[in-house]
């Protein structure tokens, strides 16, 4: 038994990984996560490379002002379709409205939400809440810690980042909100399954 079986990490990794490629029939599959705090801010360039053929490094600007905005995101892996939702703050409350999207847009059948274990996501009030619903089959299925590669919504941040955020200004919450919708929905024409592999 190597020390992945004895902490009981193998099997929530296995768990994942089948959730993935033989998901249970007329079940959805999708991965959540938070993006943030995004602020209003100029952000740089996605980064390249320099004529000389060195490698463009840009600085980072990070901040929690005012006016910081949180980006839920919830990727169907079946189909690669996007779901975004824009808060001012990463808590139970805003997390039940983003599963409530995710029920929505997916109105049929189990639902297997794969996301990290933060507090908002594991909160009394939340798990409350996923009781209480009418909806019993939405369920959450936490990634072990430290293994944050198995959940694809990090894959679809990379690109999200780079075409709703590289090379813009954002002058208030409204703008990041707007360049959100509009990323999501170009990504969303030209989405593919998201193969685990």
């Amino acid at each position: 038994m190597d020390a992945l079986e004895r902490c009981g990490l193998r099997g929530k990794r296995t768990r994942i990984v089948e959730l993935y490629t033989s998901p249970p029939a007329g079940a959805t599959v999708v991965c959540a996560d938070e993006l943030g705090p995004v602020i209003p801010r100029t952000f740089p360039p996605a980064p390249g490379w320099s004529p000389d053929g060195h490698r463009i490094k840009n600085e980072i600007d990070y901040s929690r002002g005012p006016q910081k905005t949180w980006v839920y995101g919830g990727l169907r892996v079946r189909d690669g379709q996007e779901l975004t939702m824009t808060a001012t703050s990463r808590n139970s409350a805003f997390y039940r409205q983003f599963l409530q999207l995710v029920e929505g847009a997916n109105p049929v059948g189990d639902i297997y939400v794969i996301t990290d274990n933060l507090s908002s996501h594991n909160s009394v009030s939340t798990r409350t809440w996923l009781e209480a619903h009418p909806r019993i089959r939405l369920r959450h299925v936490f990634i072990p810690v430290g293994a944050c590669w198995l959940n694809l919504q990090e894959g679809w941040w990379r690109i999200f980042r780079r075409t709703a955020m590289a090379g813009r200004s954002f002058g208030d919450r409204g703008h990041i909100t707007h360049a959100t919708e509009v990323a999501t929905a170009q990504l969303n024409t030209r989405a593919r399954p998201w193969i685990c592999g």
